[in-house]
């Protein structure tokens, strides 16, 4: 029993398929079905066969489905009918093959056929009665009746013993055997307990590690604000005991061996990555690696991040901004956050908000700007370049960035760095309540368990744009390992001892 799909969509033609196995529909290129649109999620949903019945699932789109202007999760296709992926997406036409009524064949004669002069033996018994005469004497149970030879009895002792002997050896063998299988999987089930011990403990550990970084984020701020001595004092040693406890993690990772042989270098650059954003590699869920991945098709496709990065050089943007943001504490890979932002930008405007108009490279808008010391120019309600607007400075801007950035990183982000560009991203109004309705402690208030929440918690453009900065970080670690022509952004800070 087949299907016929069709869909239509404004921007691409109209398109048949005719499906007999189940299928996926989604915007990933895997799915049997995929229809490049911004309403269609990855894998939007699936059409399977239930009791002979062709039925659609929502696989936990961000869109939904809907019917007649209802969201369904389930929908029988026991007729032809129409679907929609979101309220303003692409539609989906469905068309079940017609059950045939089922005609009764009737069945031939049957043909008589001769009889065989021999046919082999259809019973236990016939075929008991067709062995030797001499194994049942010598091996098998004889009549009680019938009467047993002295060389006869001789045979059959002398059977019984070998049958003896072969019992205990073979007893014996099996014993050991058995014996040996449970202490190897009483080992194997030590080891498993050992290794997930560690594992918990190691996890223990870098959350600890991310609560010194809350500490000395907020030591680091009180130092600036009074110029304490002490306080400087206090604040150095935090950050020898954070060393240690971070050289204590690596050694867990090694005797762990979560960075294995067996791992792609493209794998480990995405632990190495989630690592530098303050992300726990052991507490990473399993779509997290597929999700980076399809983000660095999408750079590989395009021009892009190969064009923003030589403005960003050209102008030599680089290294002023890593600094700020080593000055700050903060990952250089930030720096990837204006690109996703910009494109290196700085004169540019994006479109007009409830808020006002975002300027510059780290597209400000205008109350945030004044928050963090950036002067509005009289072209703020224009989507205009405004030379008396001190978002178009890049210098200034980036150093308001940084500090931004830090406030977030040490407040509701929790030490976050995917946390951070989330807020940064959609914060006051949308992202920063969920992420503030979290538990306060970095265990339980980061990224990962952000995502736990479900796609459909995070809006698709802070979704994407985290996601975005994530893969593009990835691919600046290696540039030619995914096939671009440019060098290592930050490849100058390597060997210094102010890289982070």
């Amino acid at each position: 029993m087949s299907i016929r799909v069709r869909y239509e969509d404004p921007r691409a033609a109209s398109s048949t398929f005719c499906f007999q196995e189940p299928f996926r529909i989604g915007r990933g290129d895997d799915a049997e079905l995929c229809i490049k649109n911004d309403y269609v999620s990855r894998y939007h949903l699936k059409v399977l066969k239930e009791n002979g019945v062709w039925t659609i699932v929502d696989l936990n789109s961000s869109n939904g489905i809907f019917l007649e202007g209802l969201r369904v999760d389930r929908i029988k296709v026991d007729r032809p009918l129409s679907v929609r992926l979101g309220i303003e997406g692409p539609f989906v036409h469905f068309e079940p093959e017609p059950i045939e009524p089922r005609v009764e064949v009737p069945m031939p004669p049957a043909i008589e056929r001769p009889t065989a002069p021999w046919s082999a033996p259809t019973s236990k018994k016939e075929a008991t009665a067709s062995k030797p005469k001499n194994v049942d004497r010598y091996f098998g149970k004889l009549p009680a009746t019938e009467p047993i030879g002295e060389q006869t009895m001789m045979i059959r002792e002398a059977f019984a013993q070998v049958q003896k002997k072969q019992k205990r050896k073979y007893g014996g063998v099996m014993a050991a055997l058995g014996i040996g299988v449970l202490a190897i999987s009483g080992y194997a089930w030590y080891l498993h307990q050992q290794v997930a011990k560690q594992r918990a403990t190691a996890v223990e550990l870098f959350y600890a590690m991310k609560e010194m970084d809350l500490s000395i984020a907020n030591v680091e701020k009180m130092v600036r604000d009074s110029n304490s001595k002490s306080g400087a004092e206090q604040l150095n040693a935090s950050r020898n005991r954070r060393k240690d406890m971070e050289q204590k993690y690596d050694k867990f990772l090694e005797g762990l061996h979560i960075y294995d042989a067996k791992m792609t270098p493209q794998e480990r650059l995405v632990l190495r990555v989630a690592r530098i954003f303050g992300e726990c590699e052991l507490d990473m869920p399993k779509e997290f690696m597929t999700e980076i991945n399809s983000y660095i098709s999408k750079w590989q496709s395009s021009p892009r991040m190969a064009k923003a990065l030589k403005r960003a050089r050209d102008n030599s943007f680089i290294p002023f901004i890593a600094k700020e943001l080593l000055d700050n504490d903060l990952p250089p890979q930030f720096l990837y956050l204006a690109m996703q932002e910009s494109d290196f930008d700085e004169y540019i405007s994006g479109p007009q908000t409830y808020m006002g108009f975002a300027k510059g490279m780290w597209q400000f808008i205008p109350k945030t700007a004044v928050q963090y010391g950036l002067k509005v120019g009289p072209l703020v309600d224009r989507p205009v370049r405004d030379p008396s607007d001190d978002r178009h400075h890049w210098e200034l801007a980036t150093k308001a960035a940084a500090a931004y950035l830090k406030d977030l990183y040490r407040t509701d982000a929790k030490a976050s760095g995917f946390l951070v560009m989330a807020c940064y991203n959609w914060g006051e109004h949308k992202v920063l309540p969920l992420v503030q309705r979290m538990p306060d402690n970095p265990k339980e208030r980061n990224f990962w368990k952000l995502l736990a929440m479900g796609k459909d918690k995070i809006p698709q453009e802070t979704y994407d744009y985290v996601f975005y900065i994530a893969s593009a970080a990835v691919i600046g670690e290696d540039p030619k390992l995914f096939g671009f022509d440019f060098d290592k952004p930050l490849g100058y800070l390597e060997g210094s001892s102010s890289t982070r």
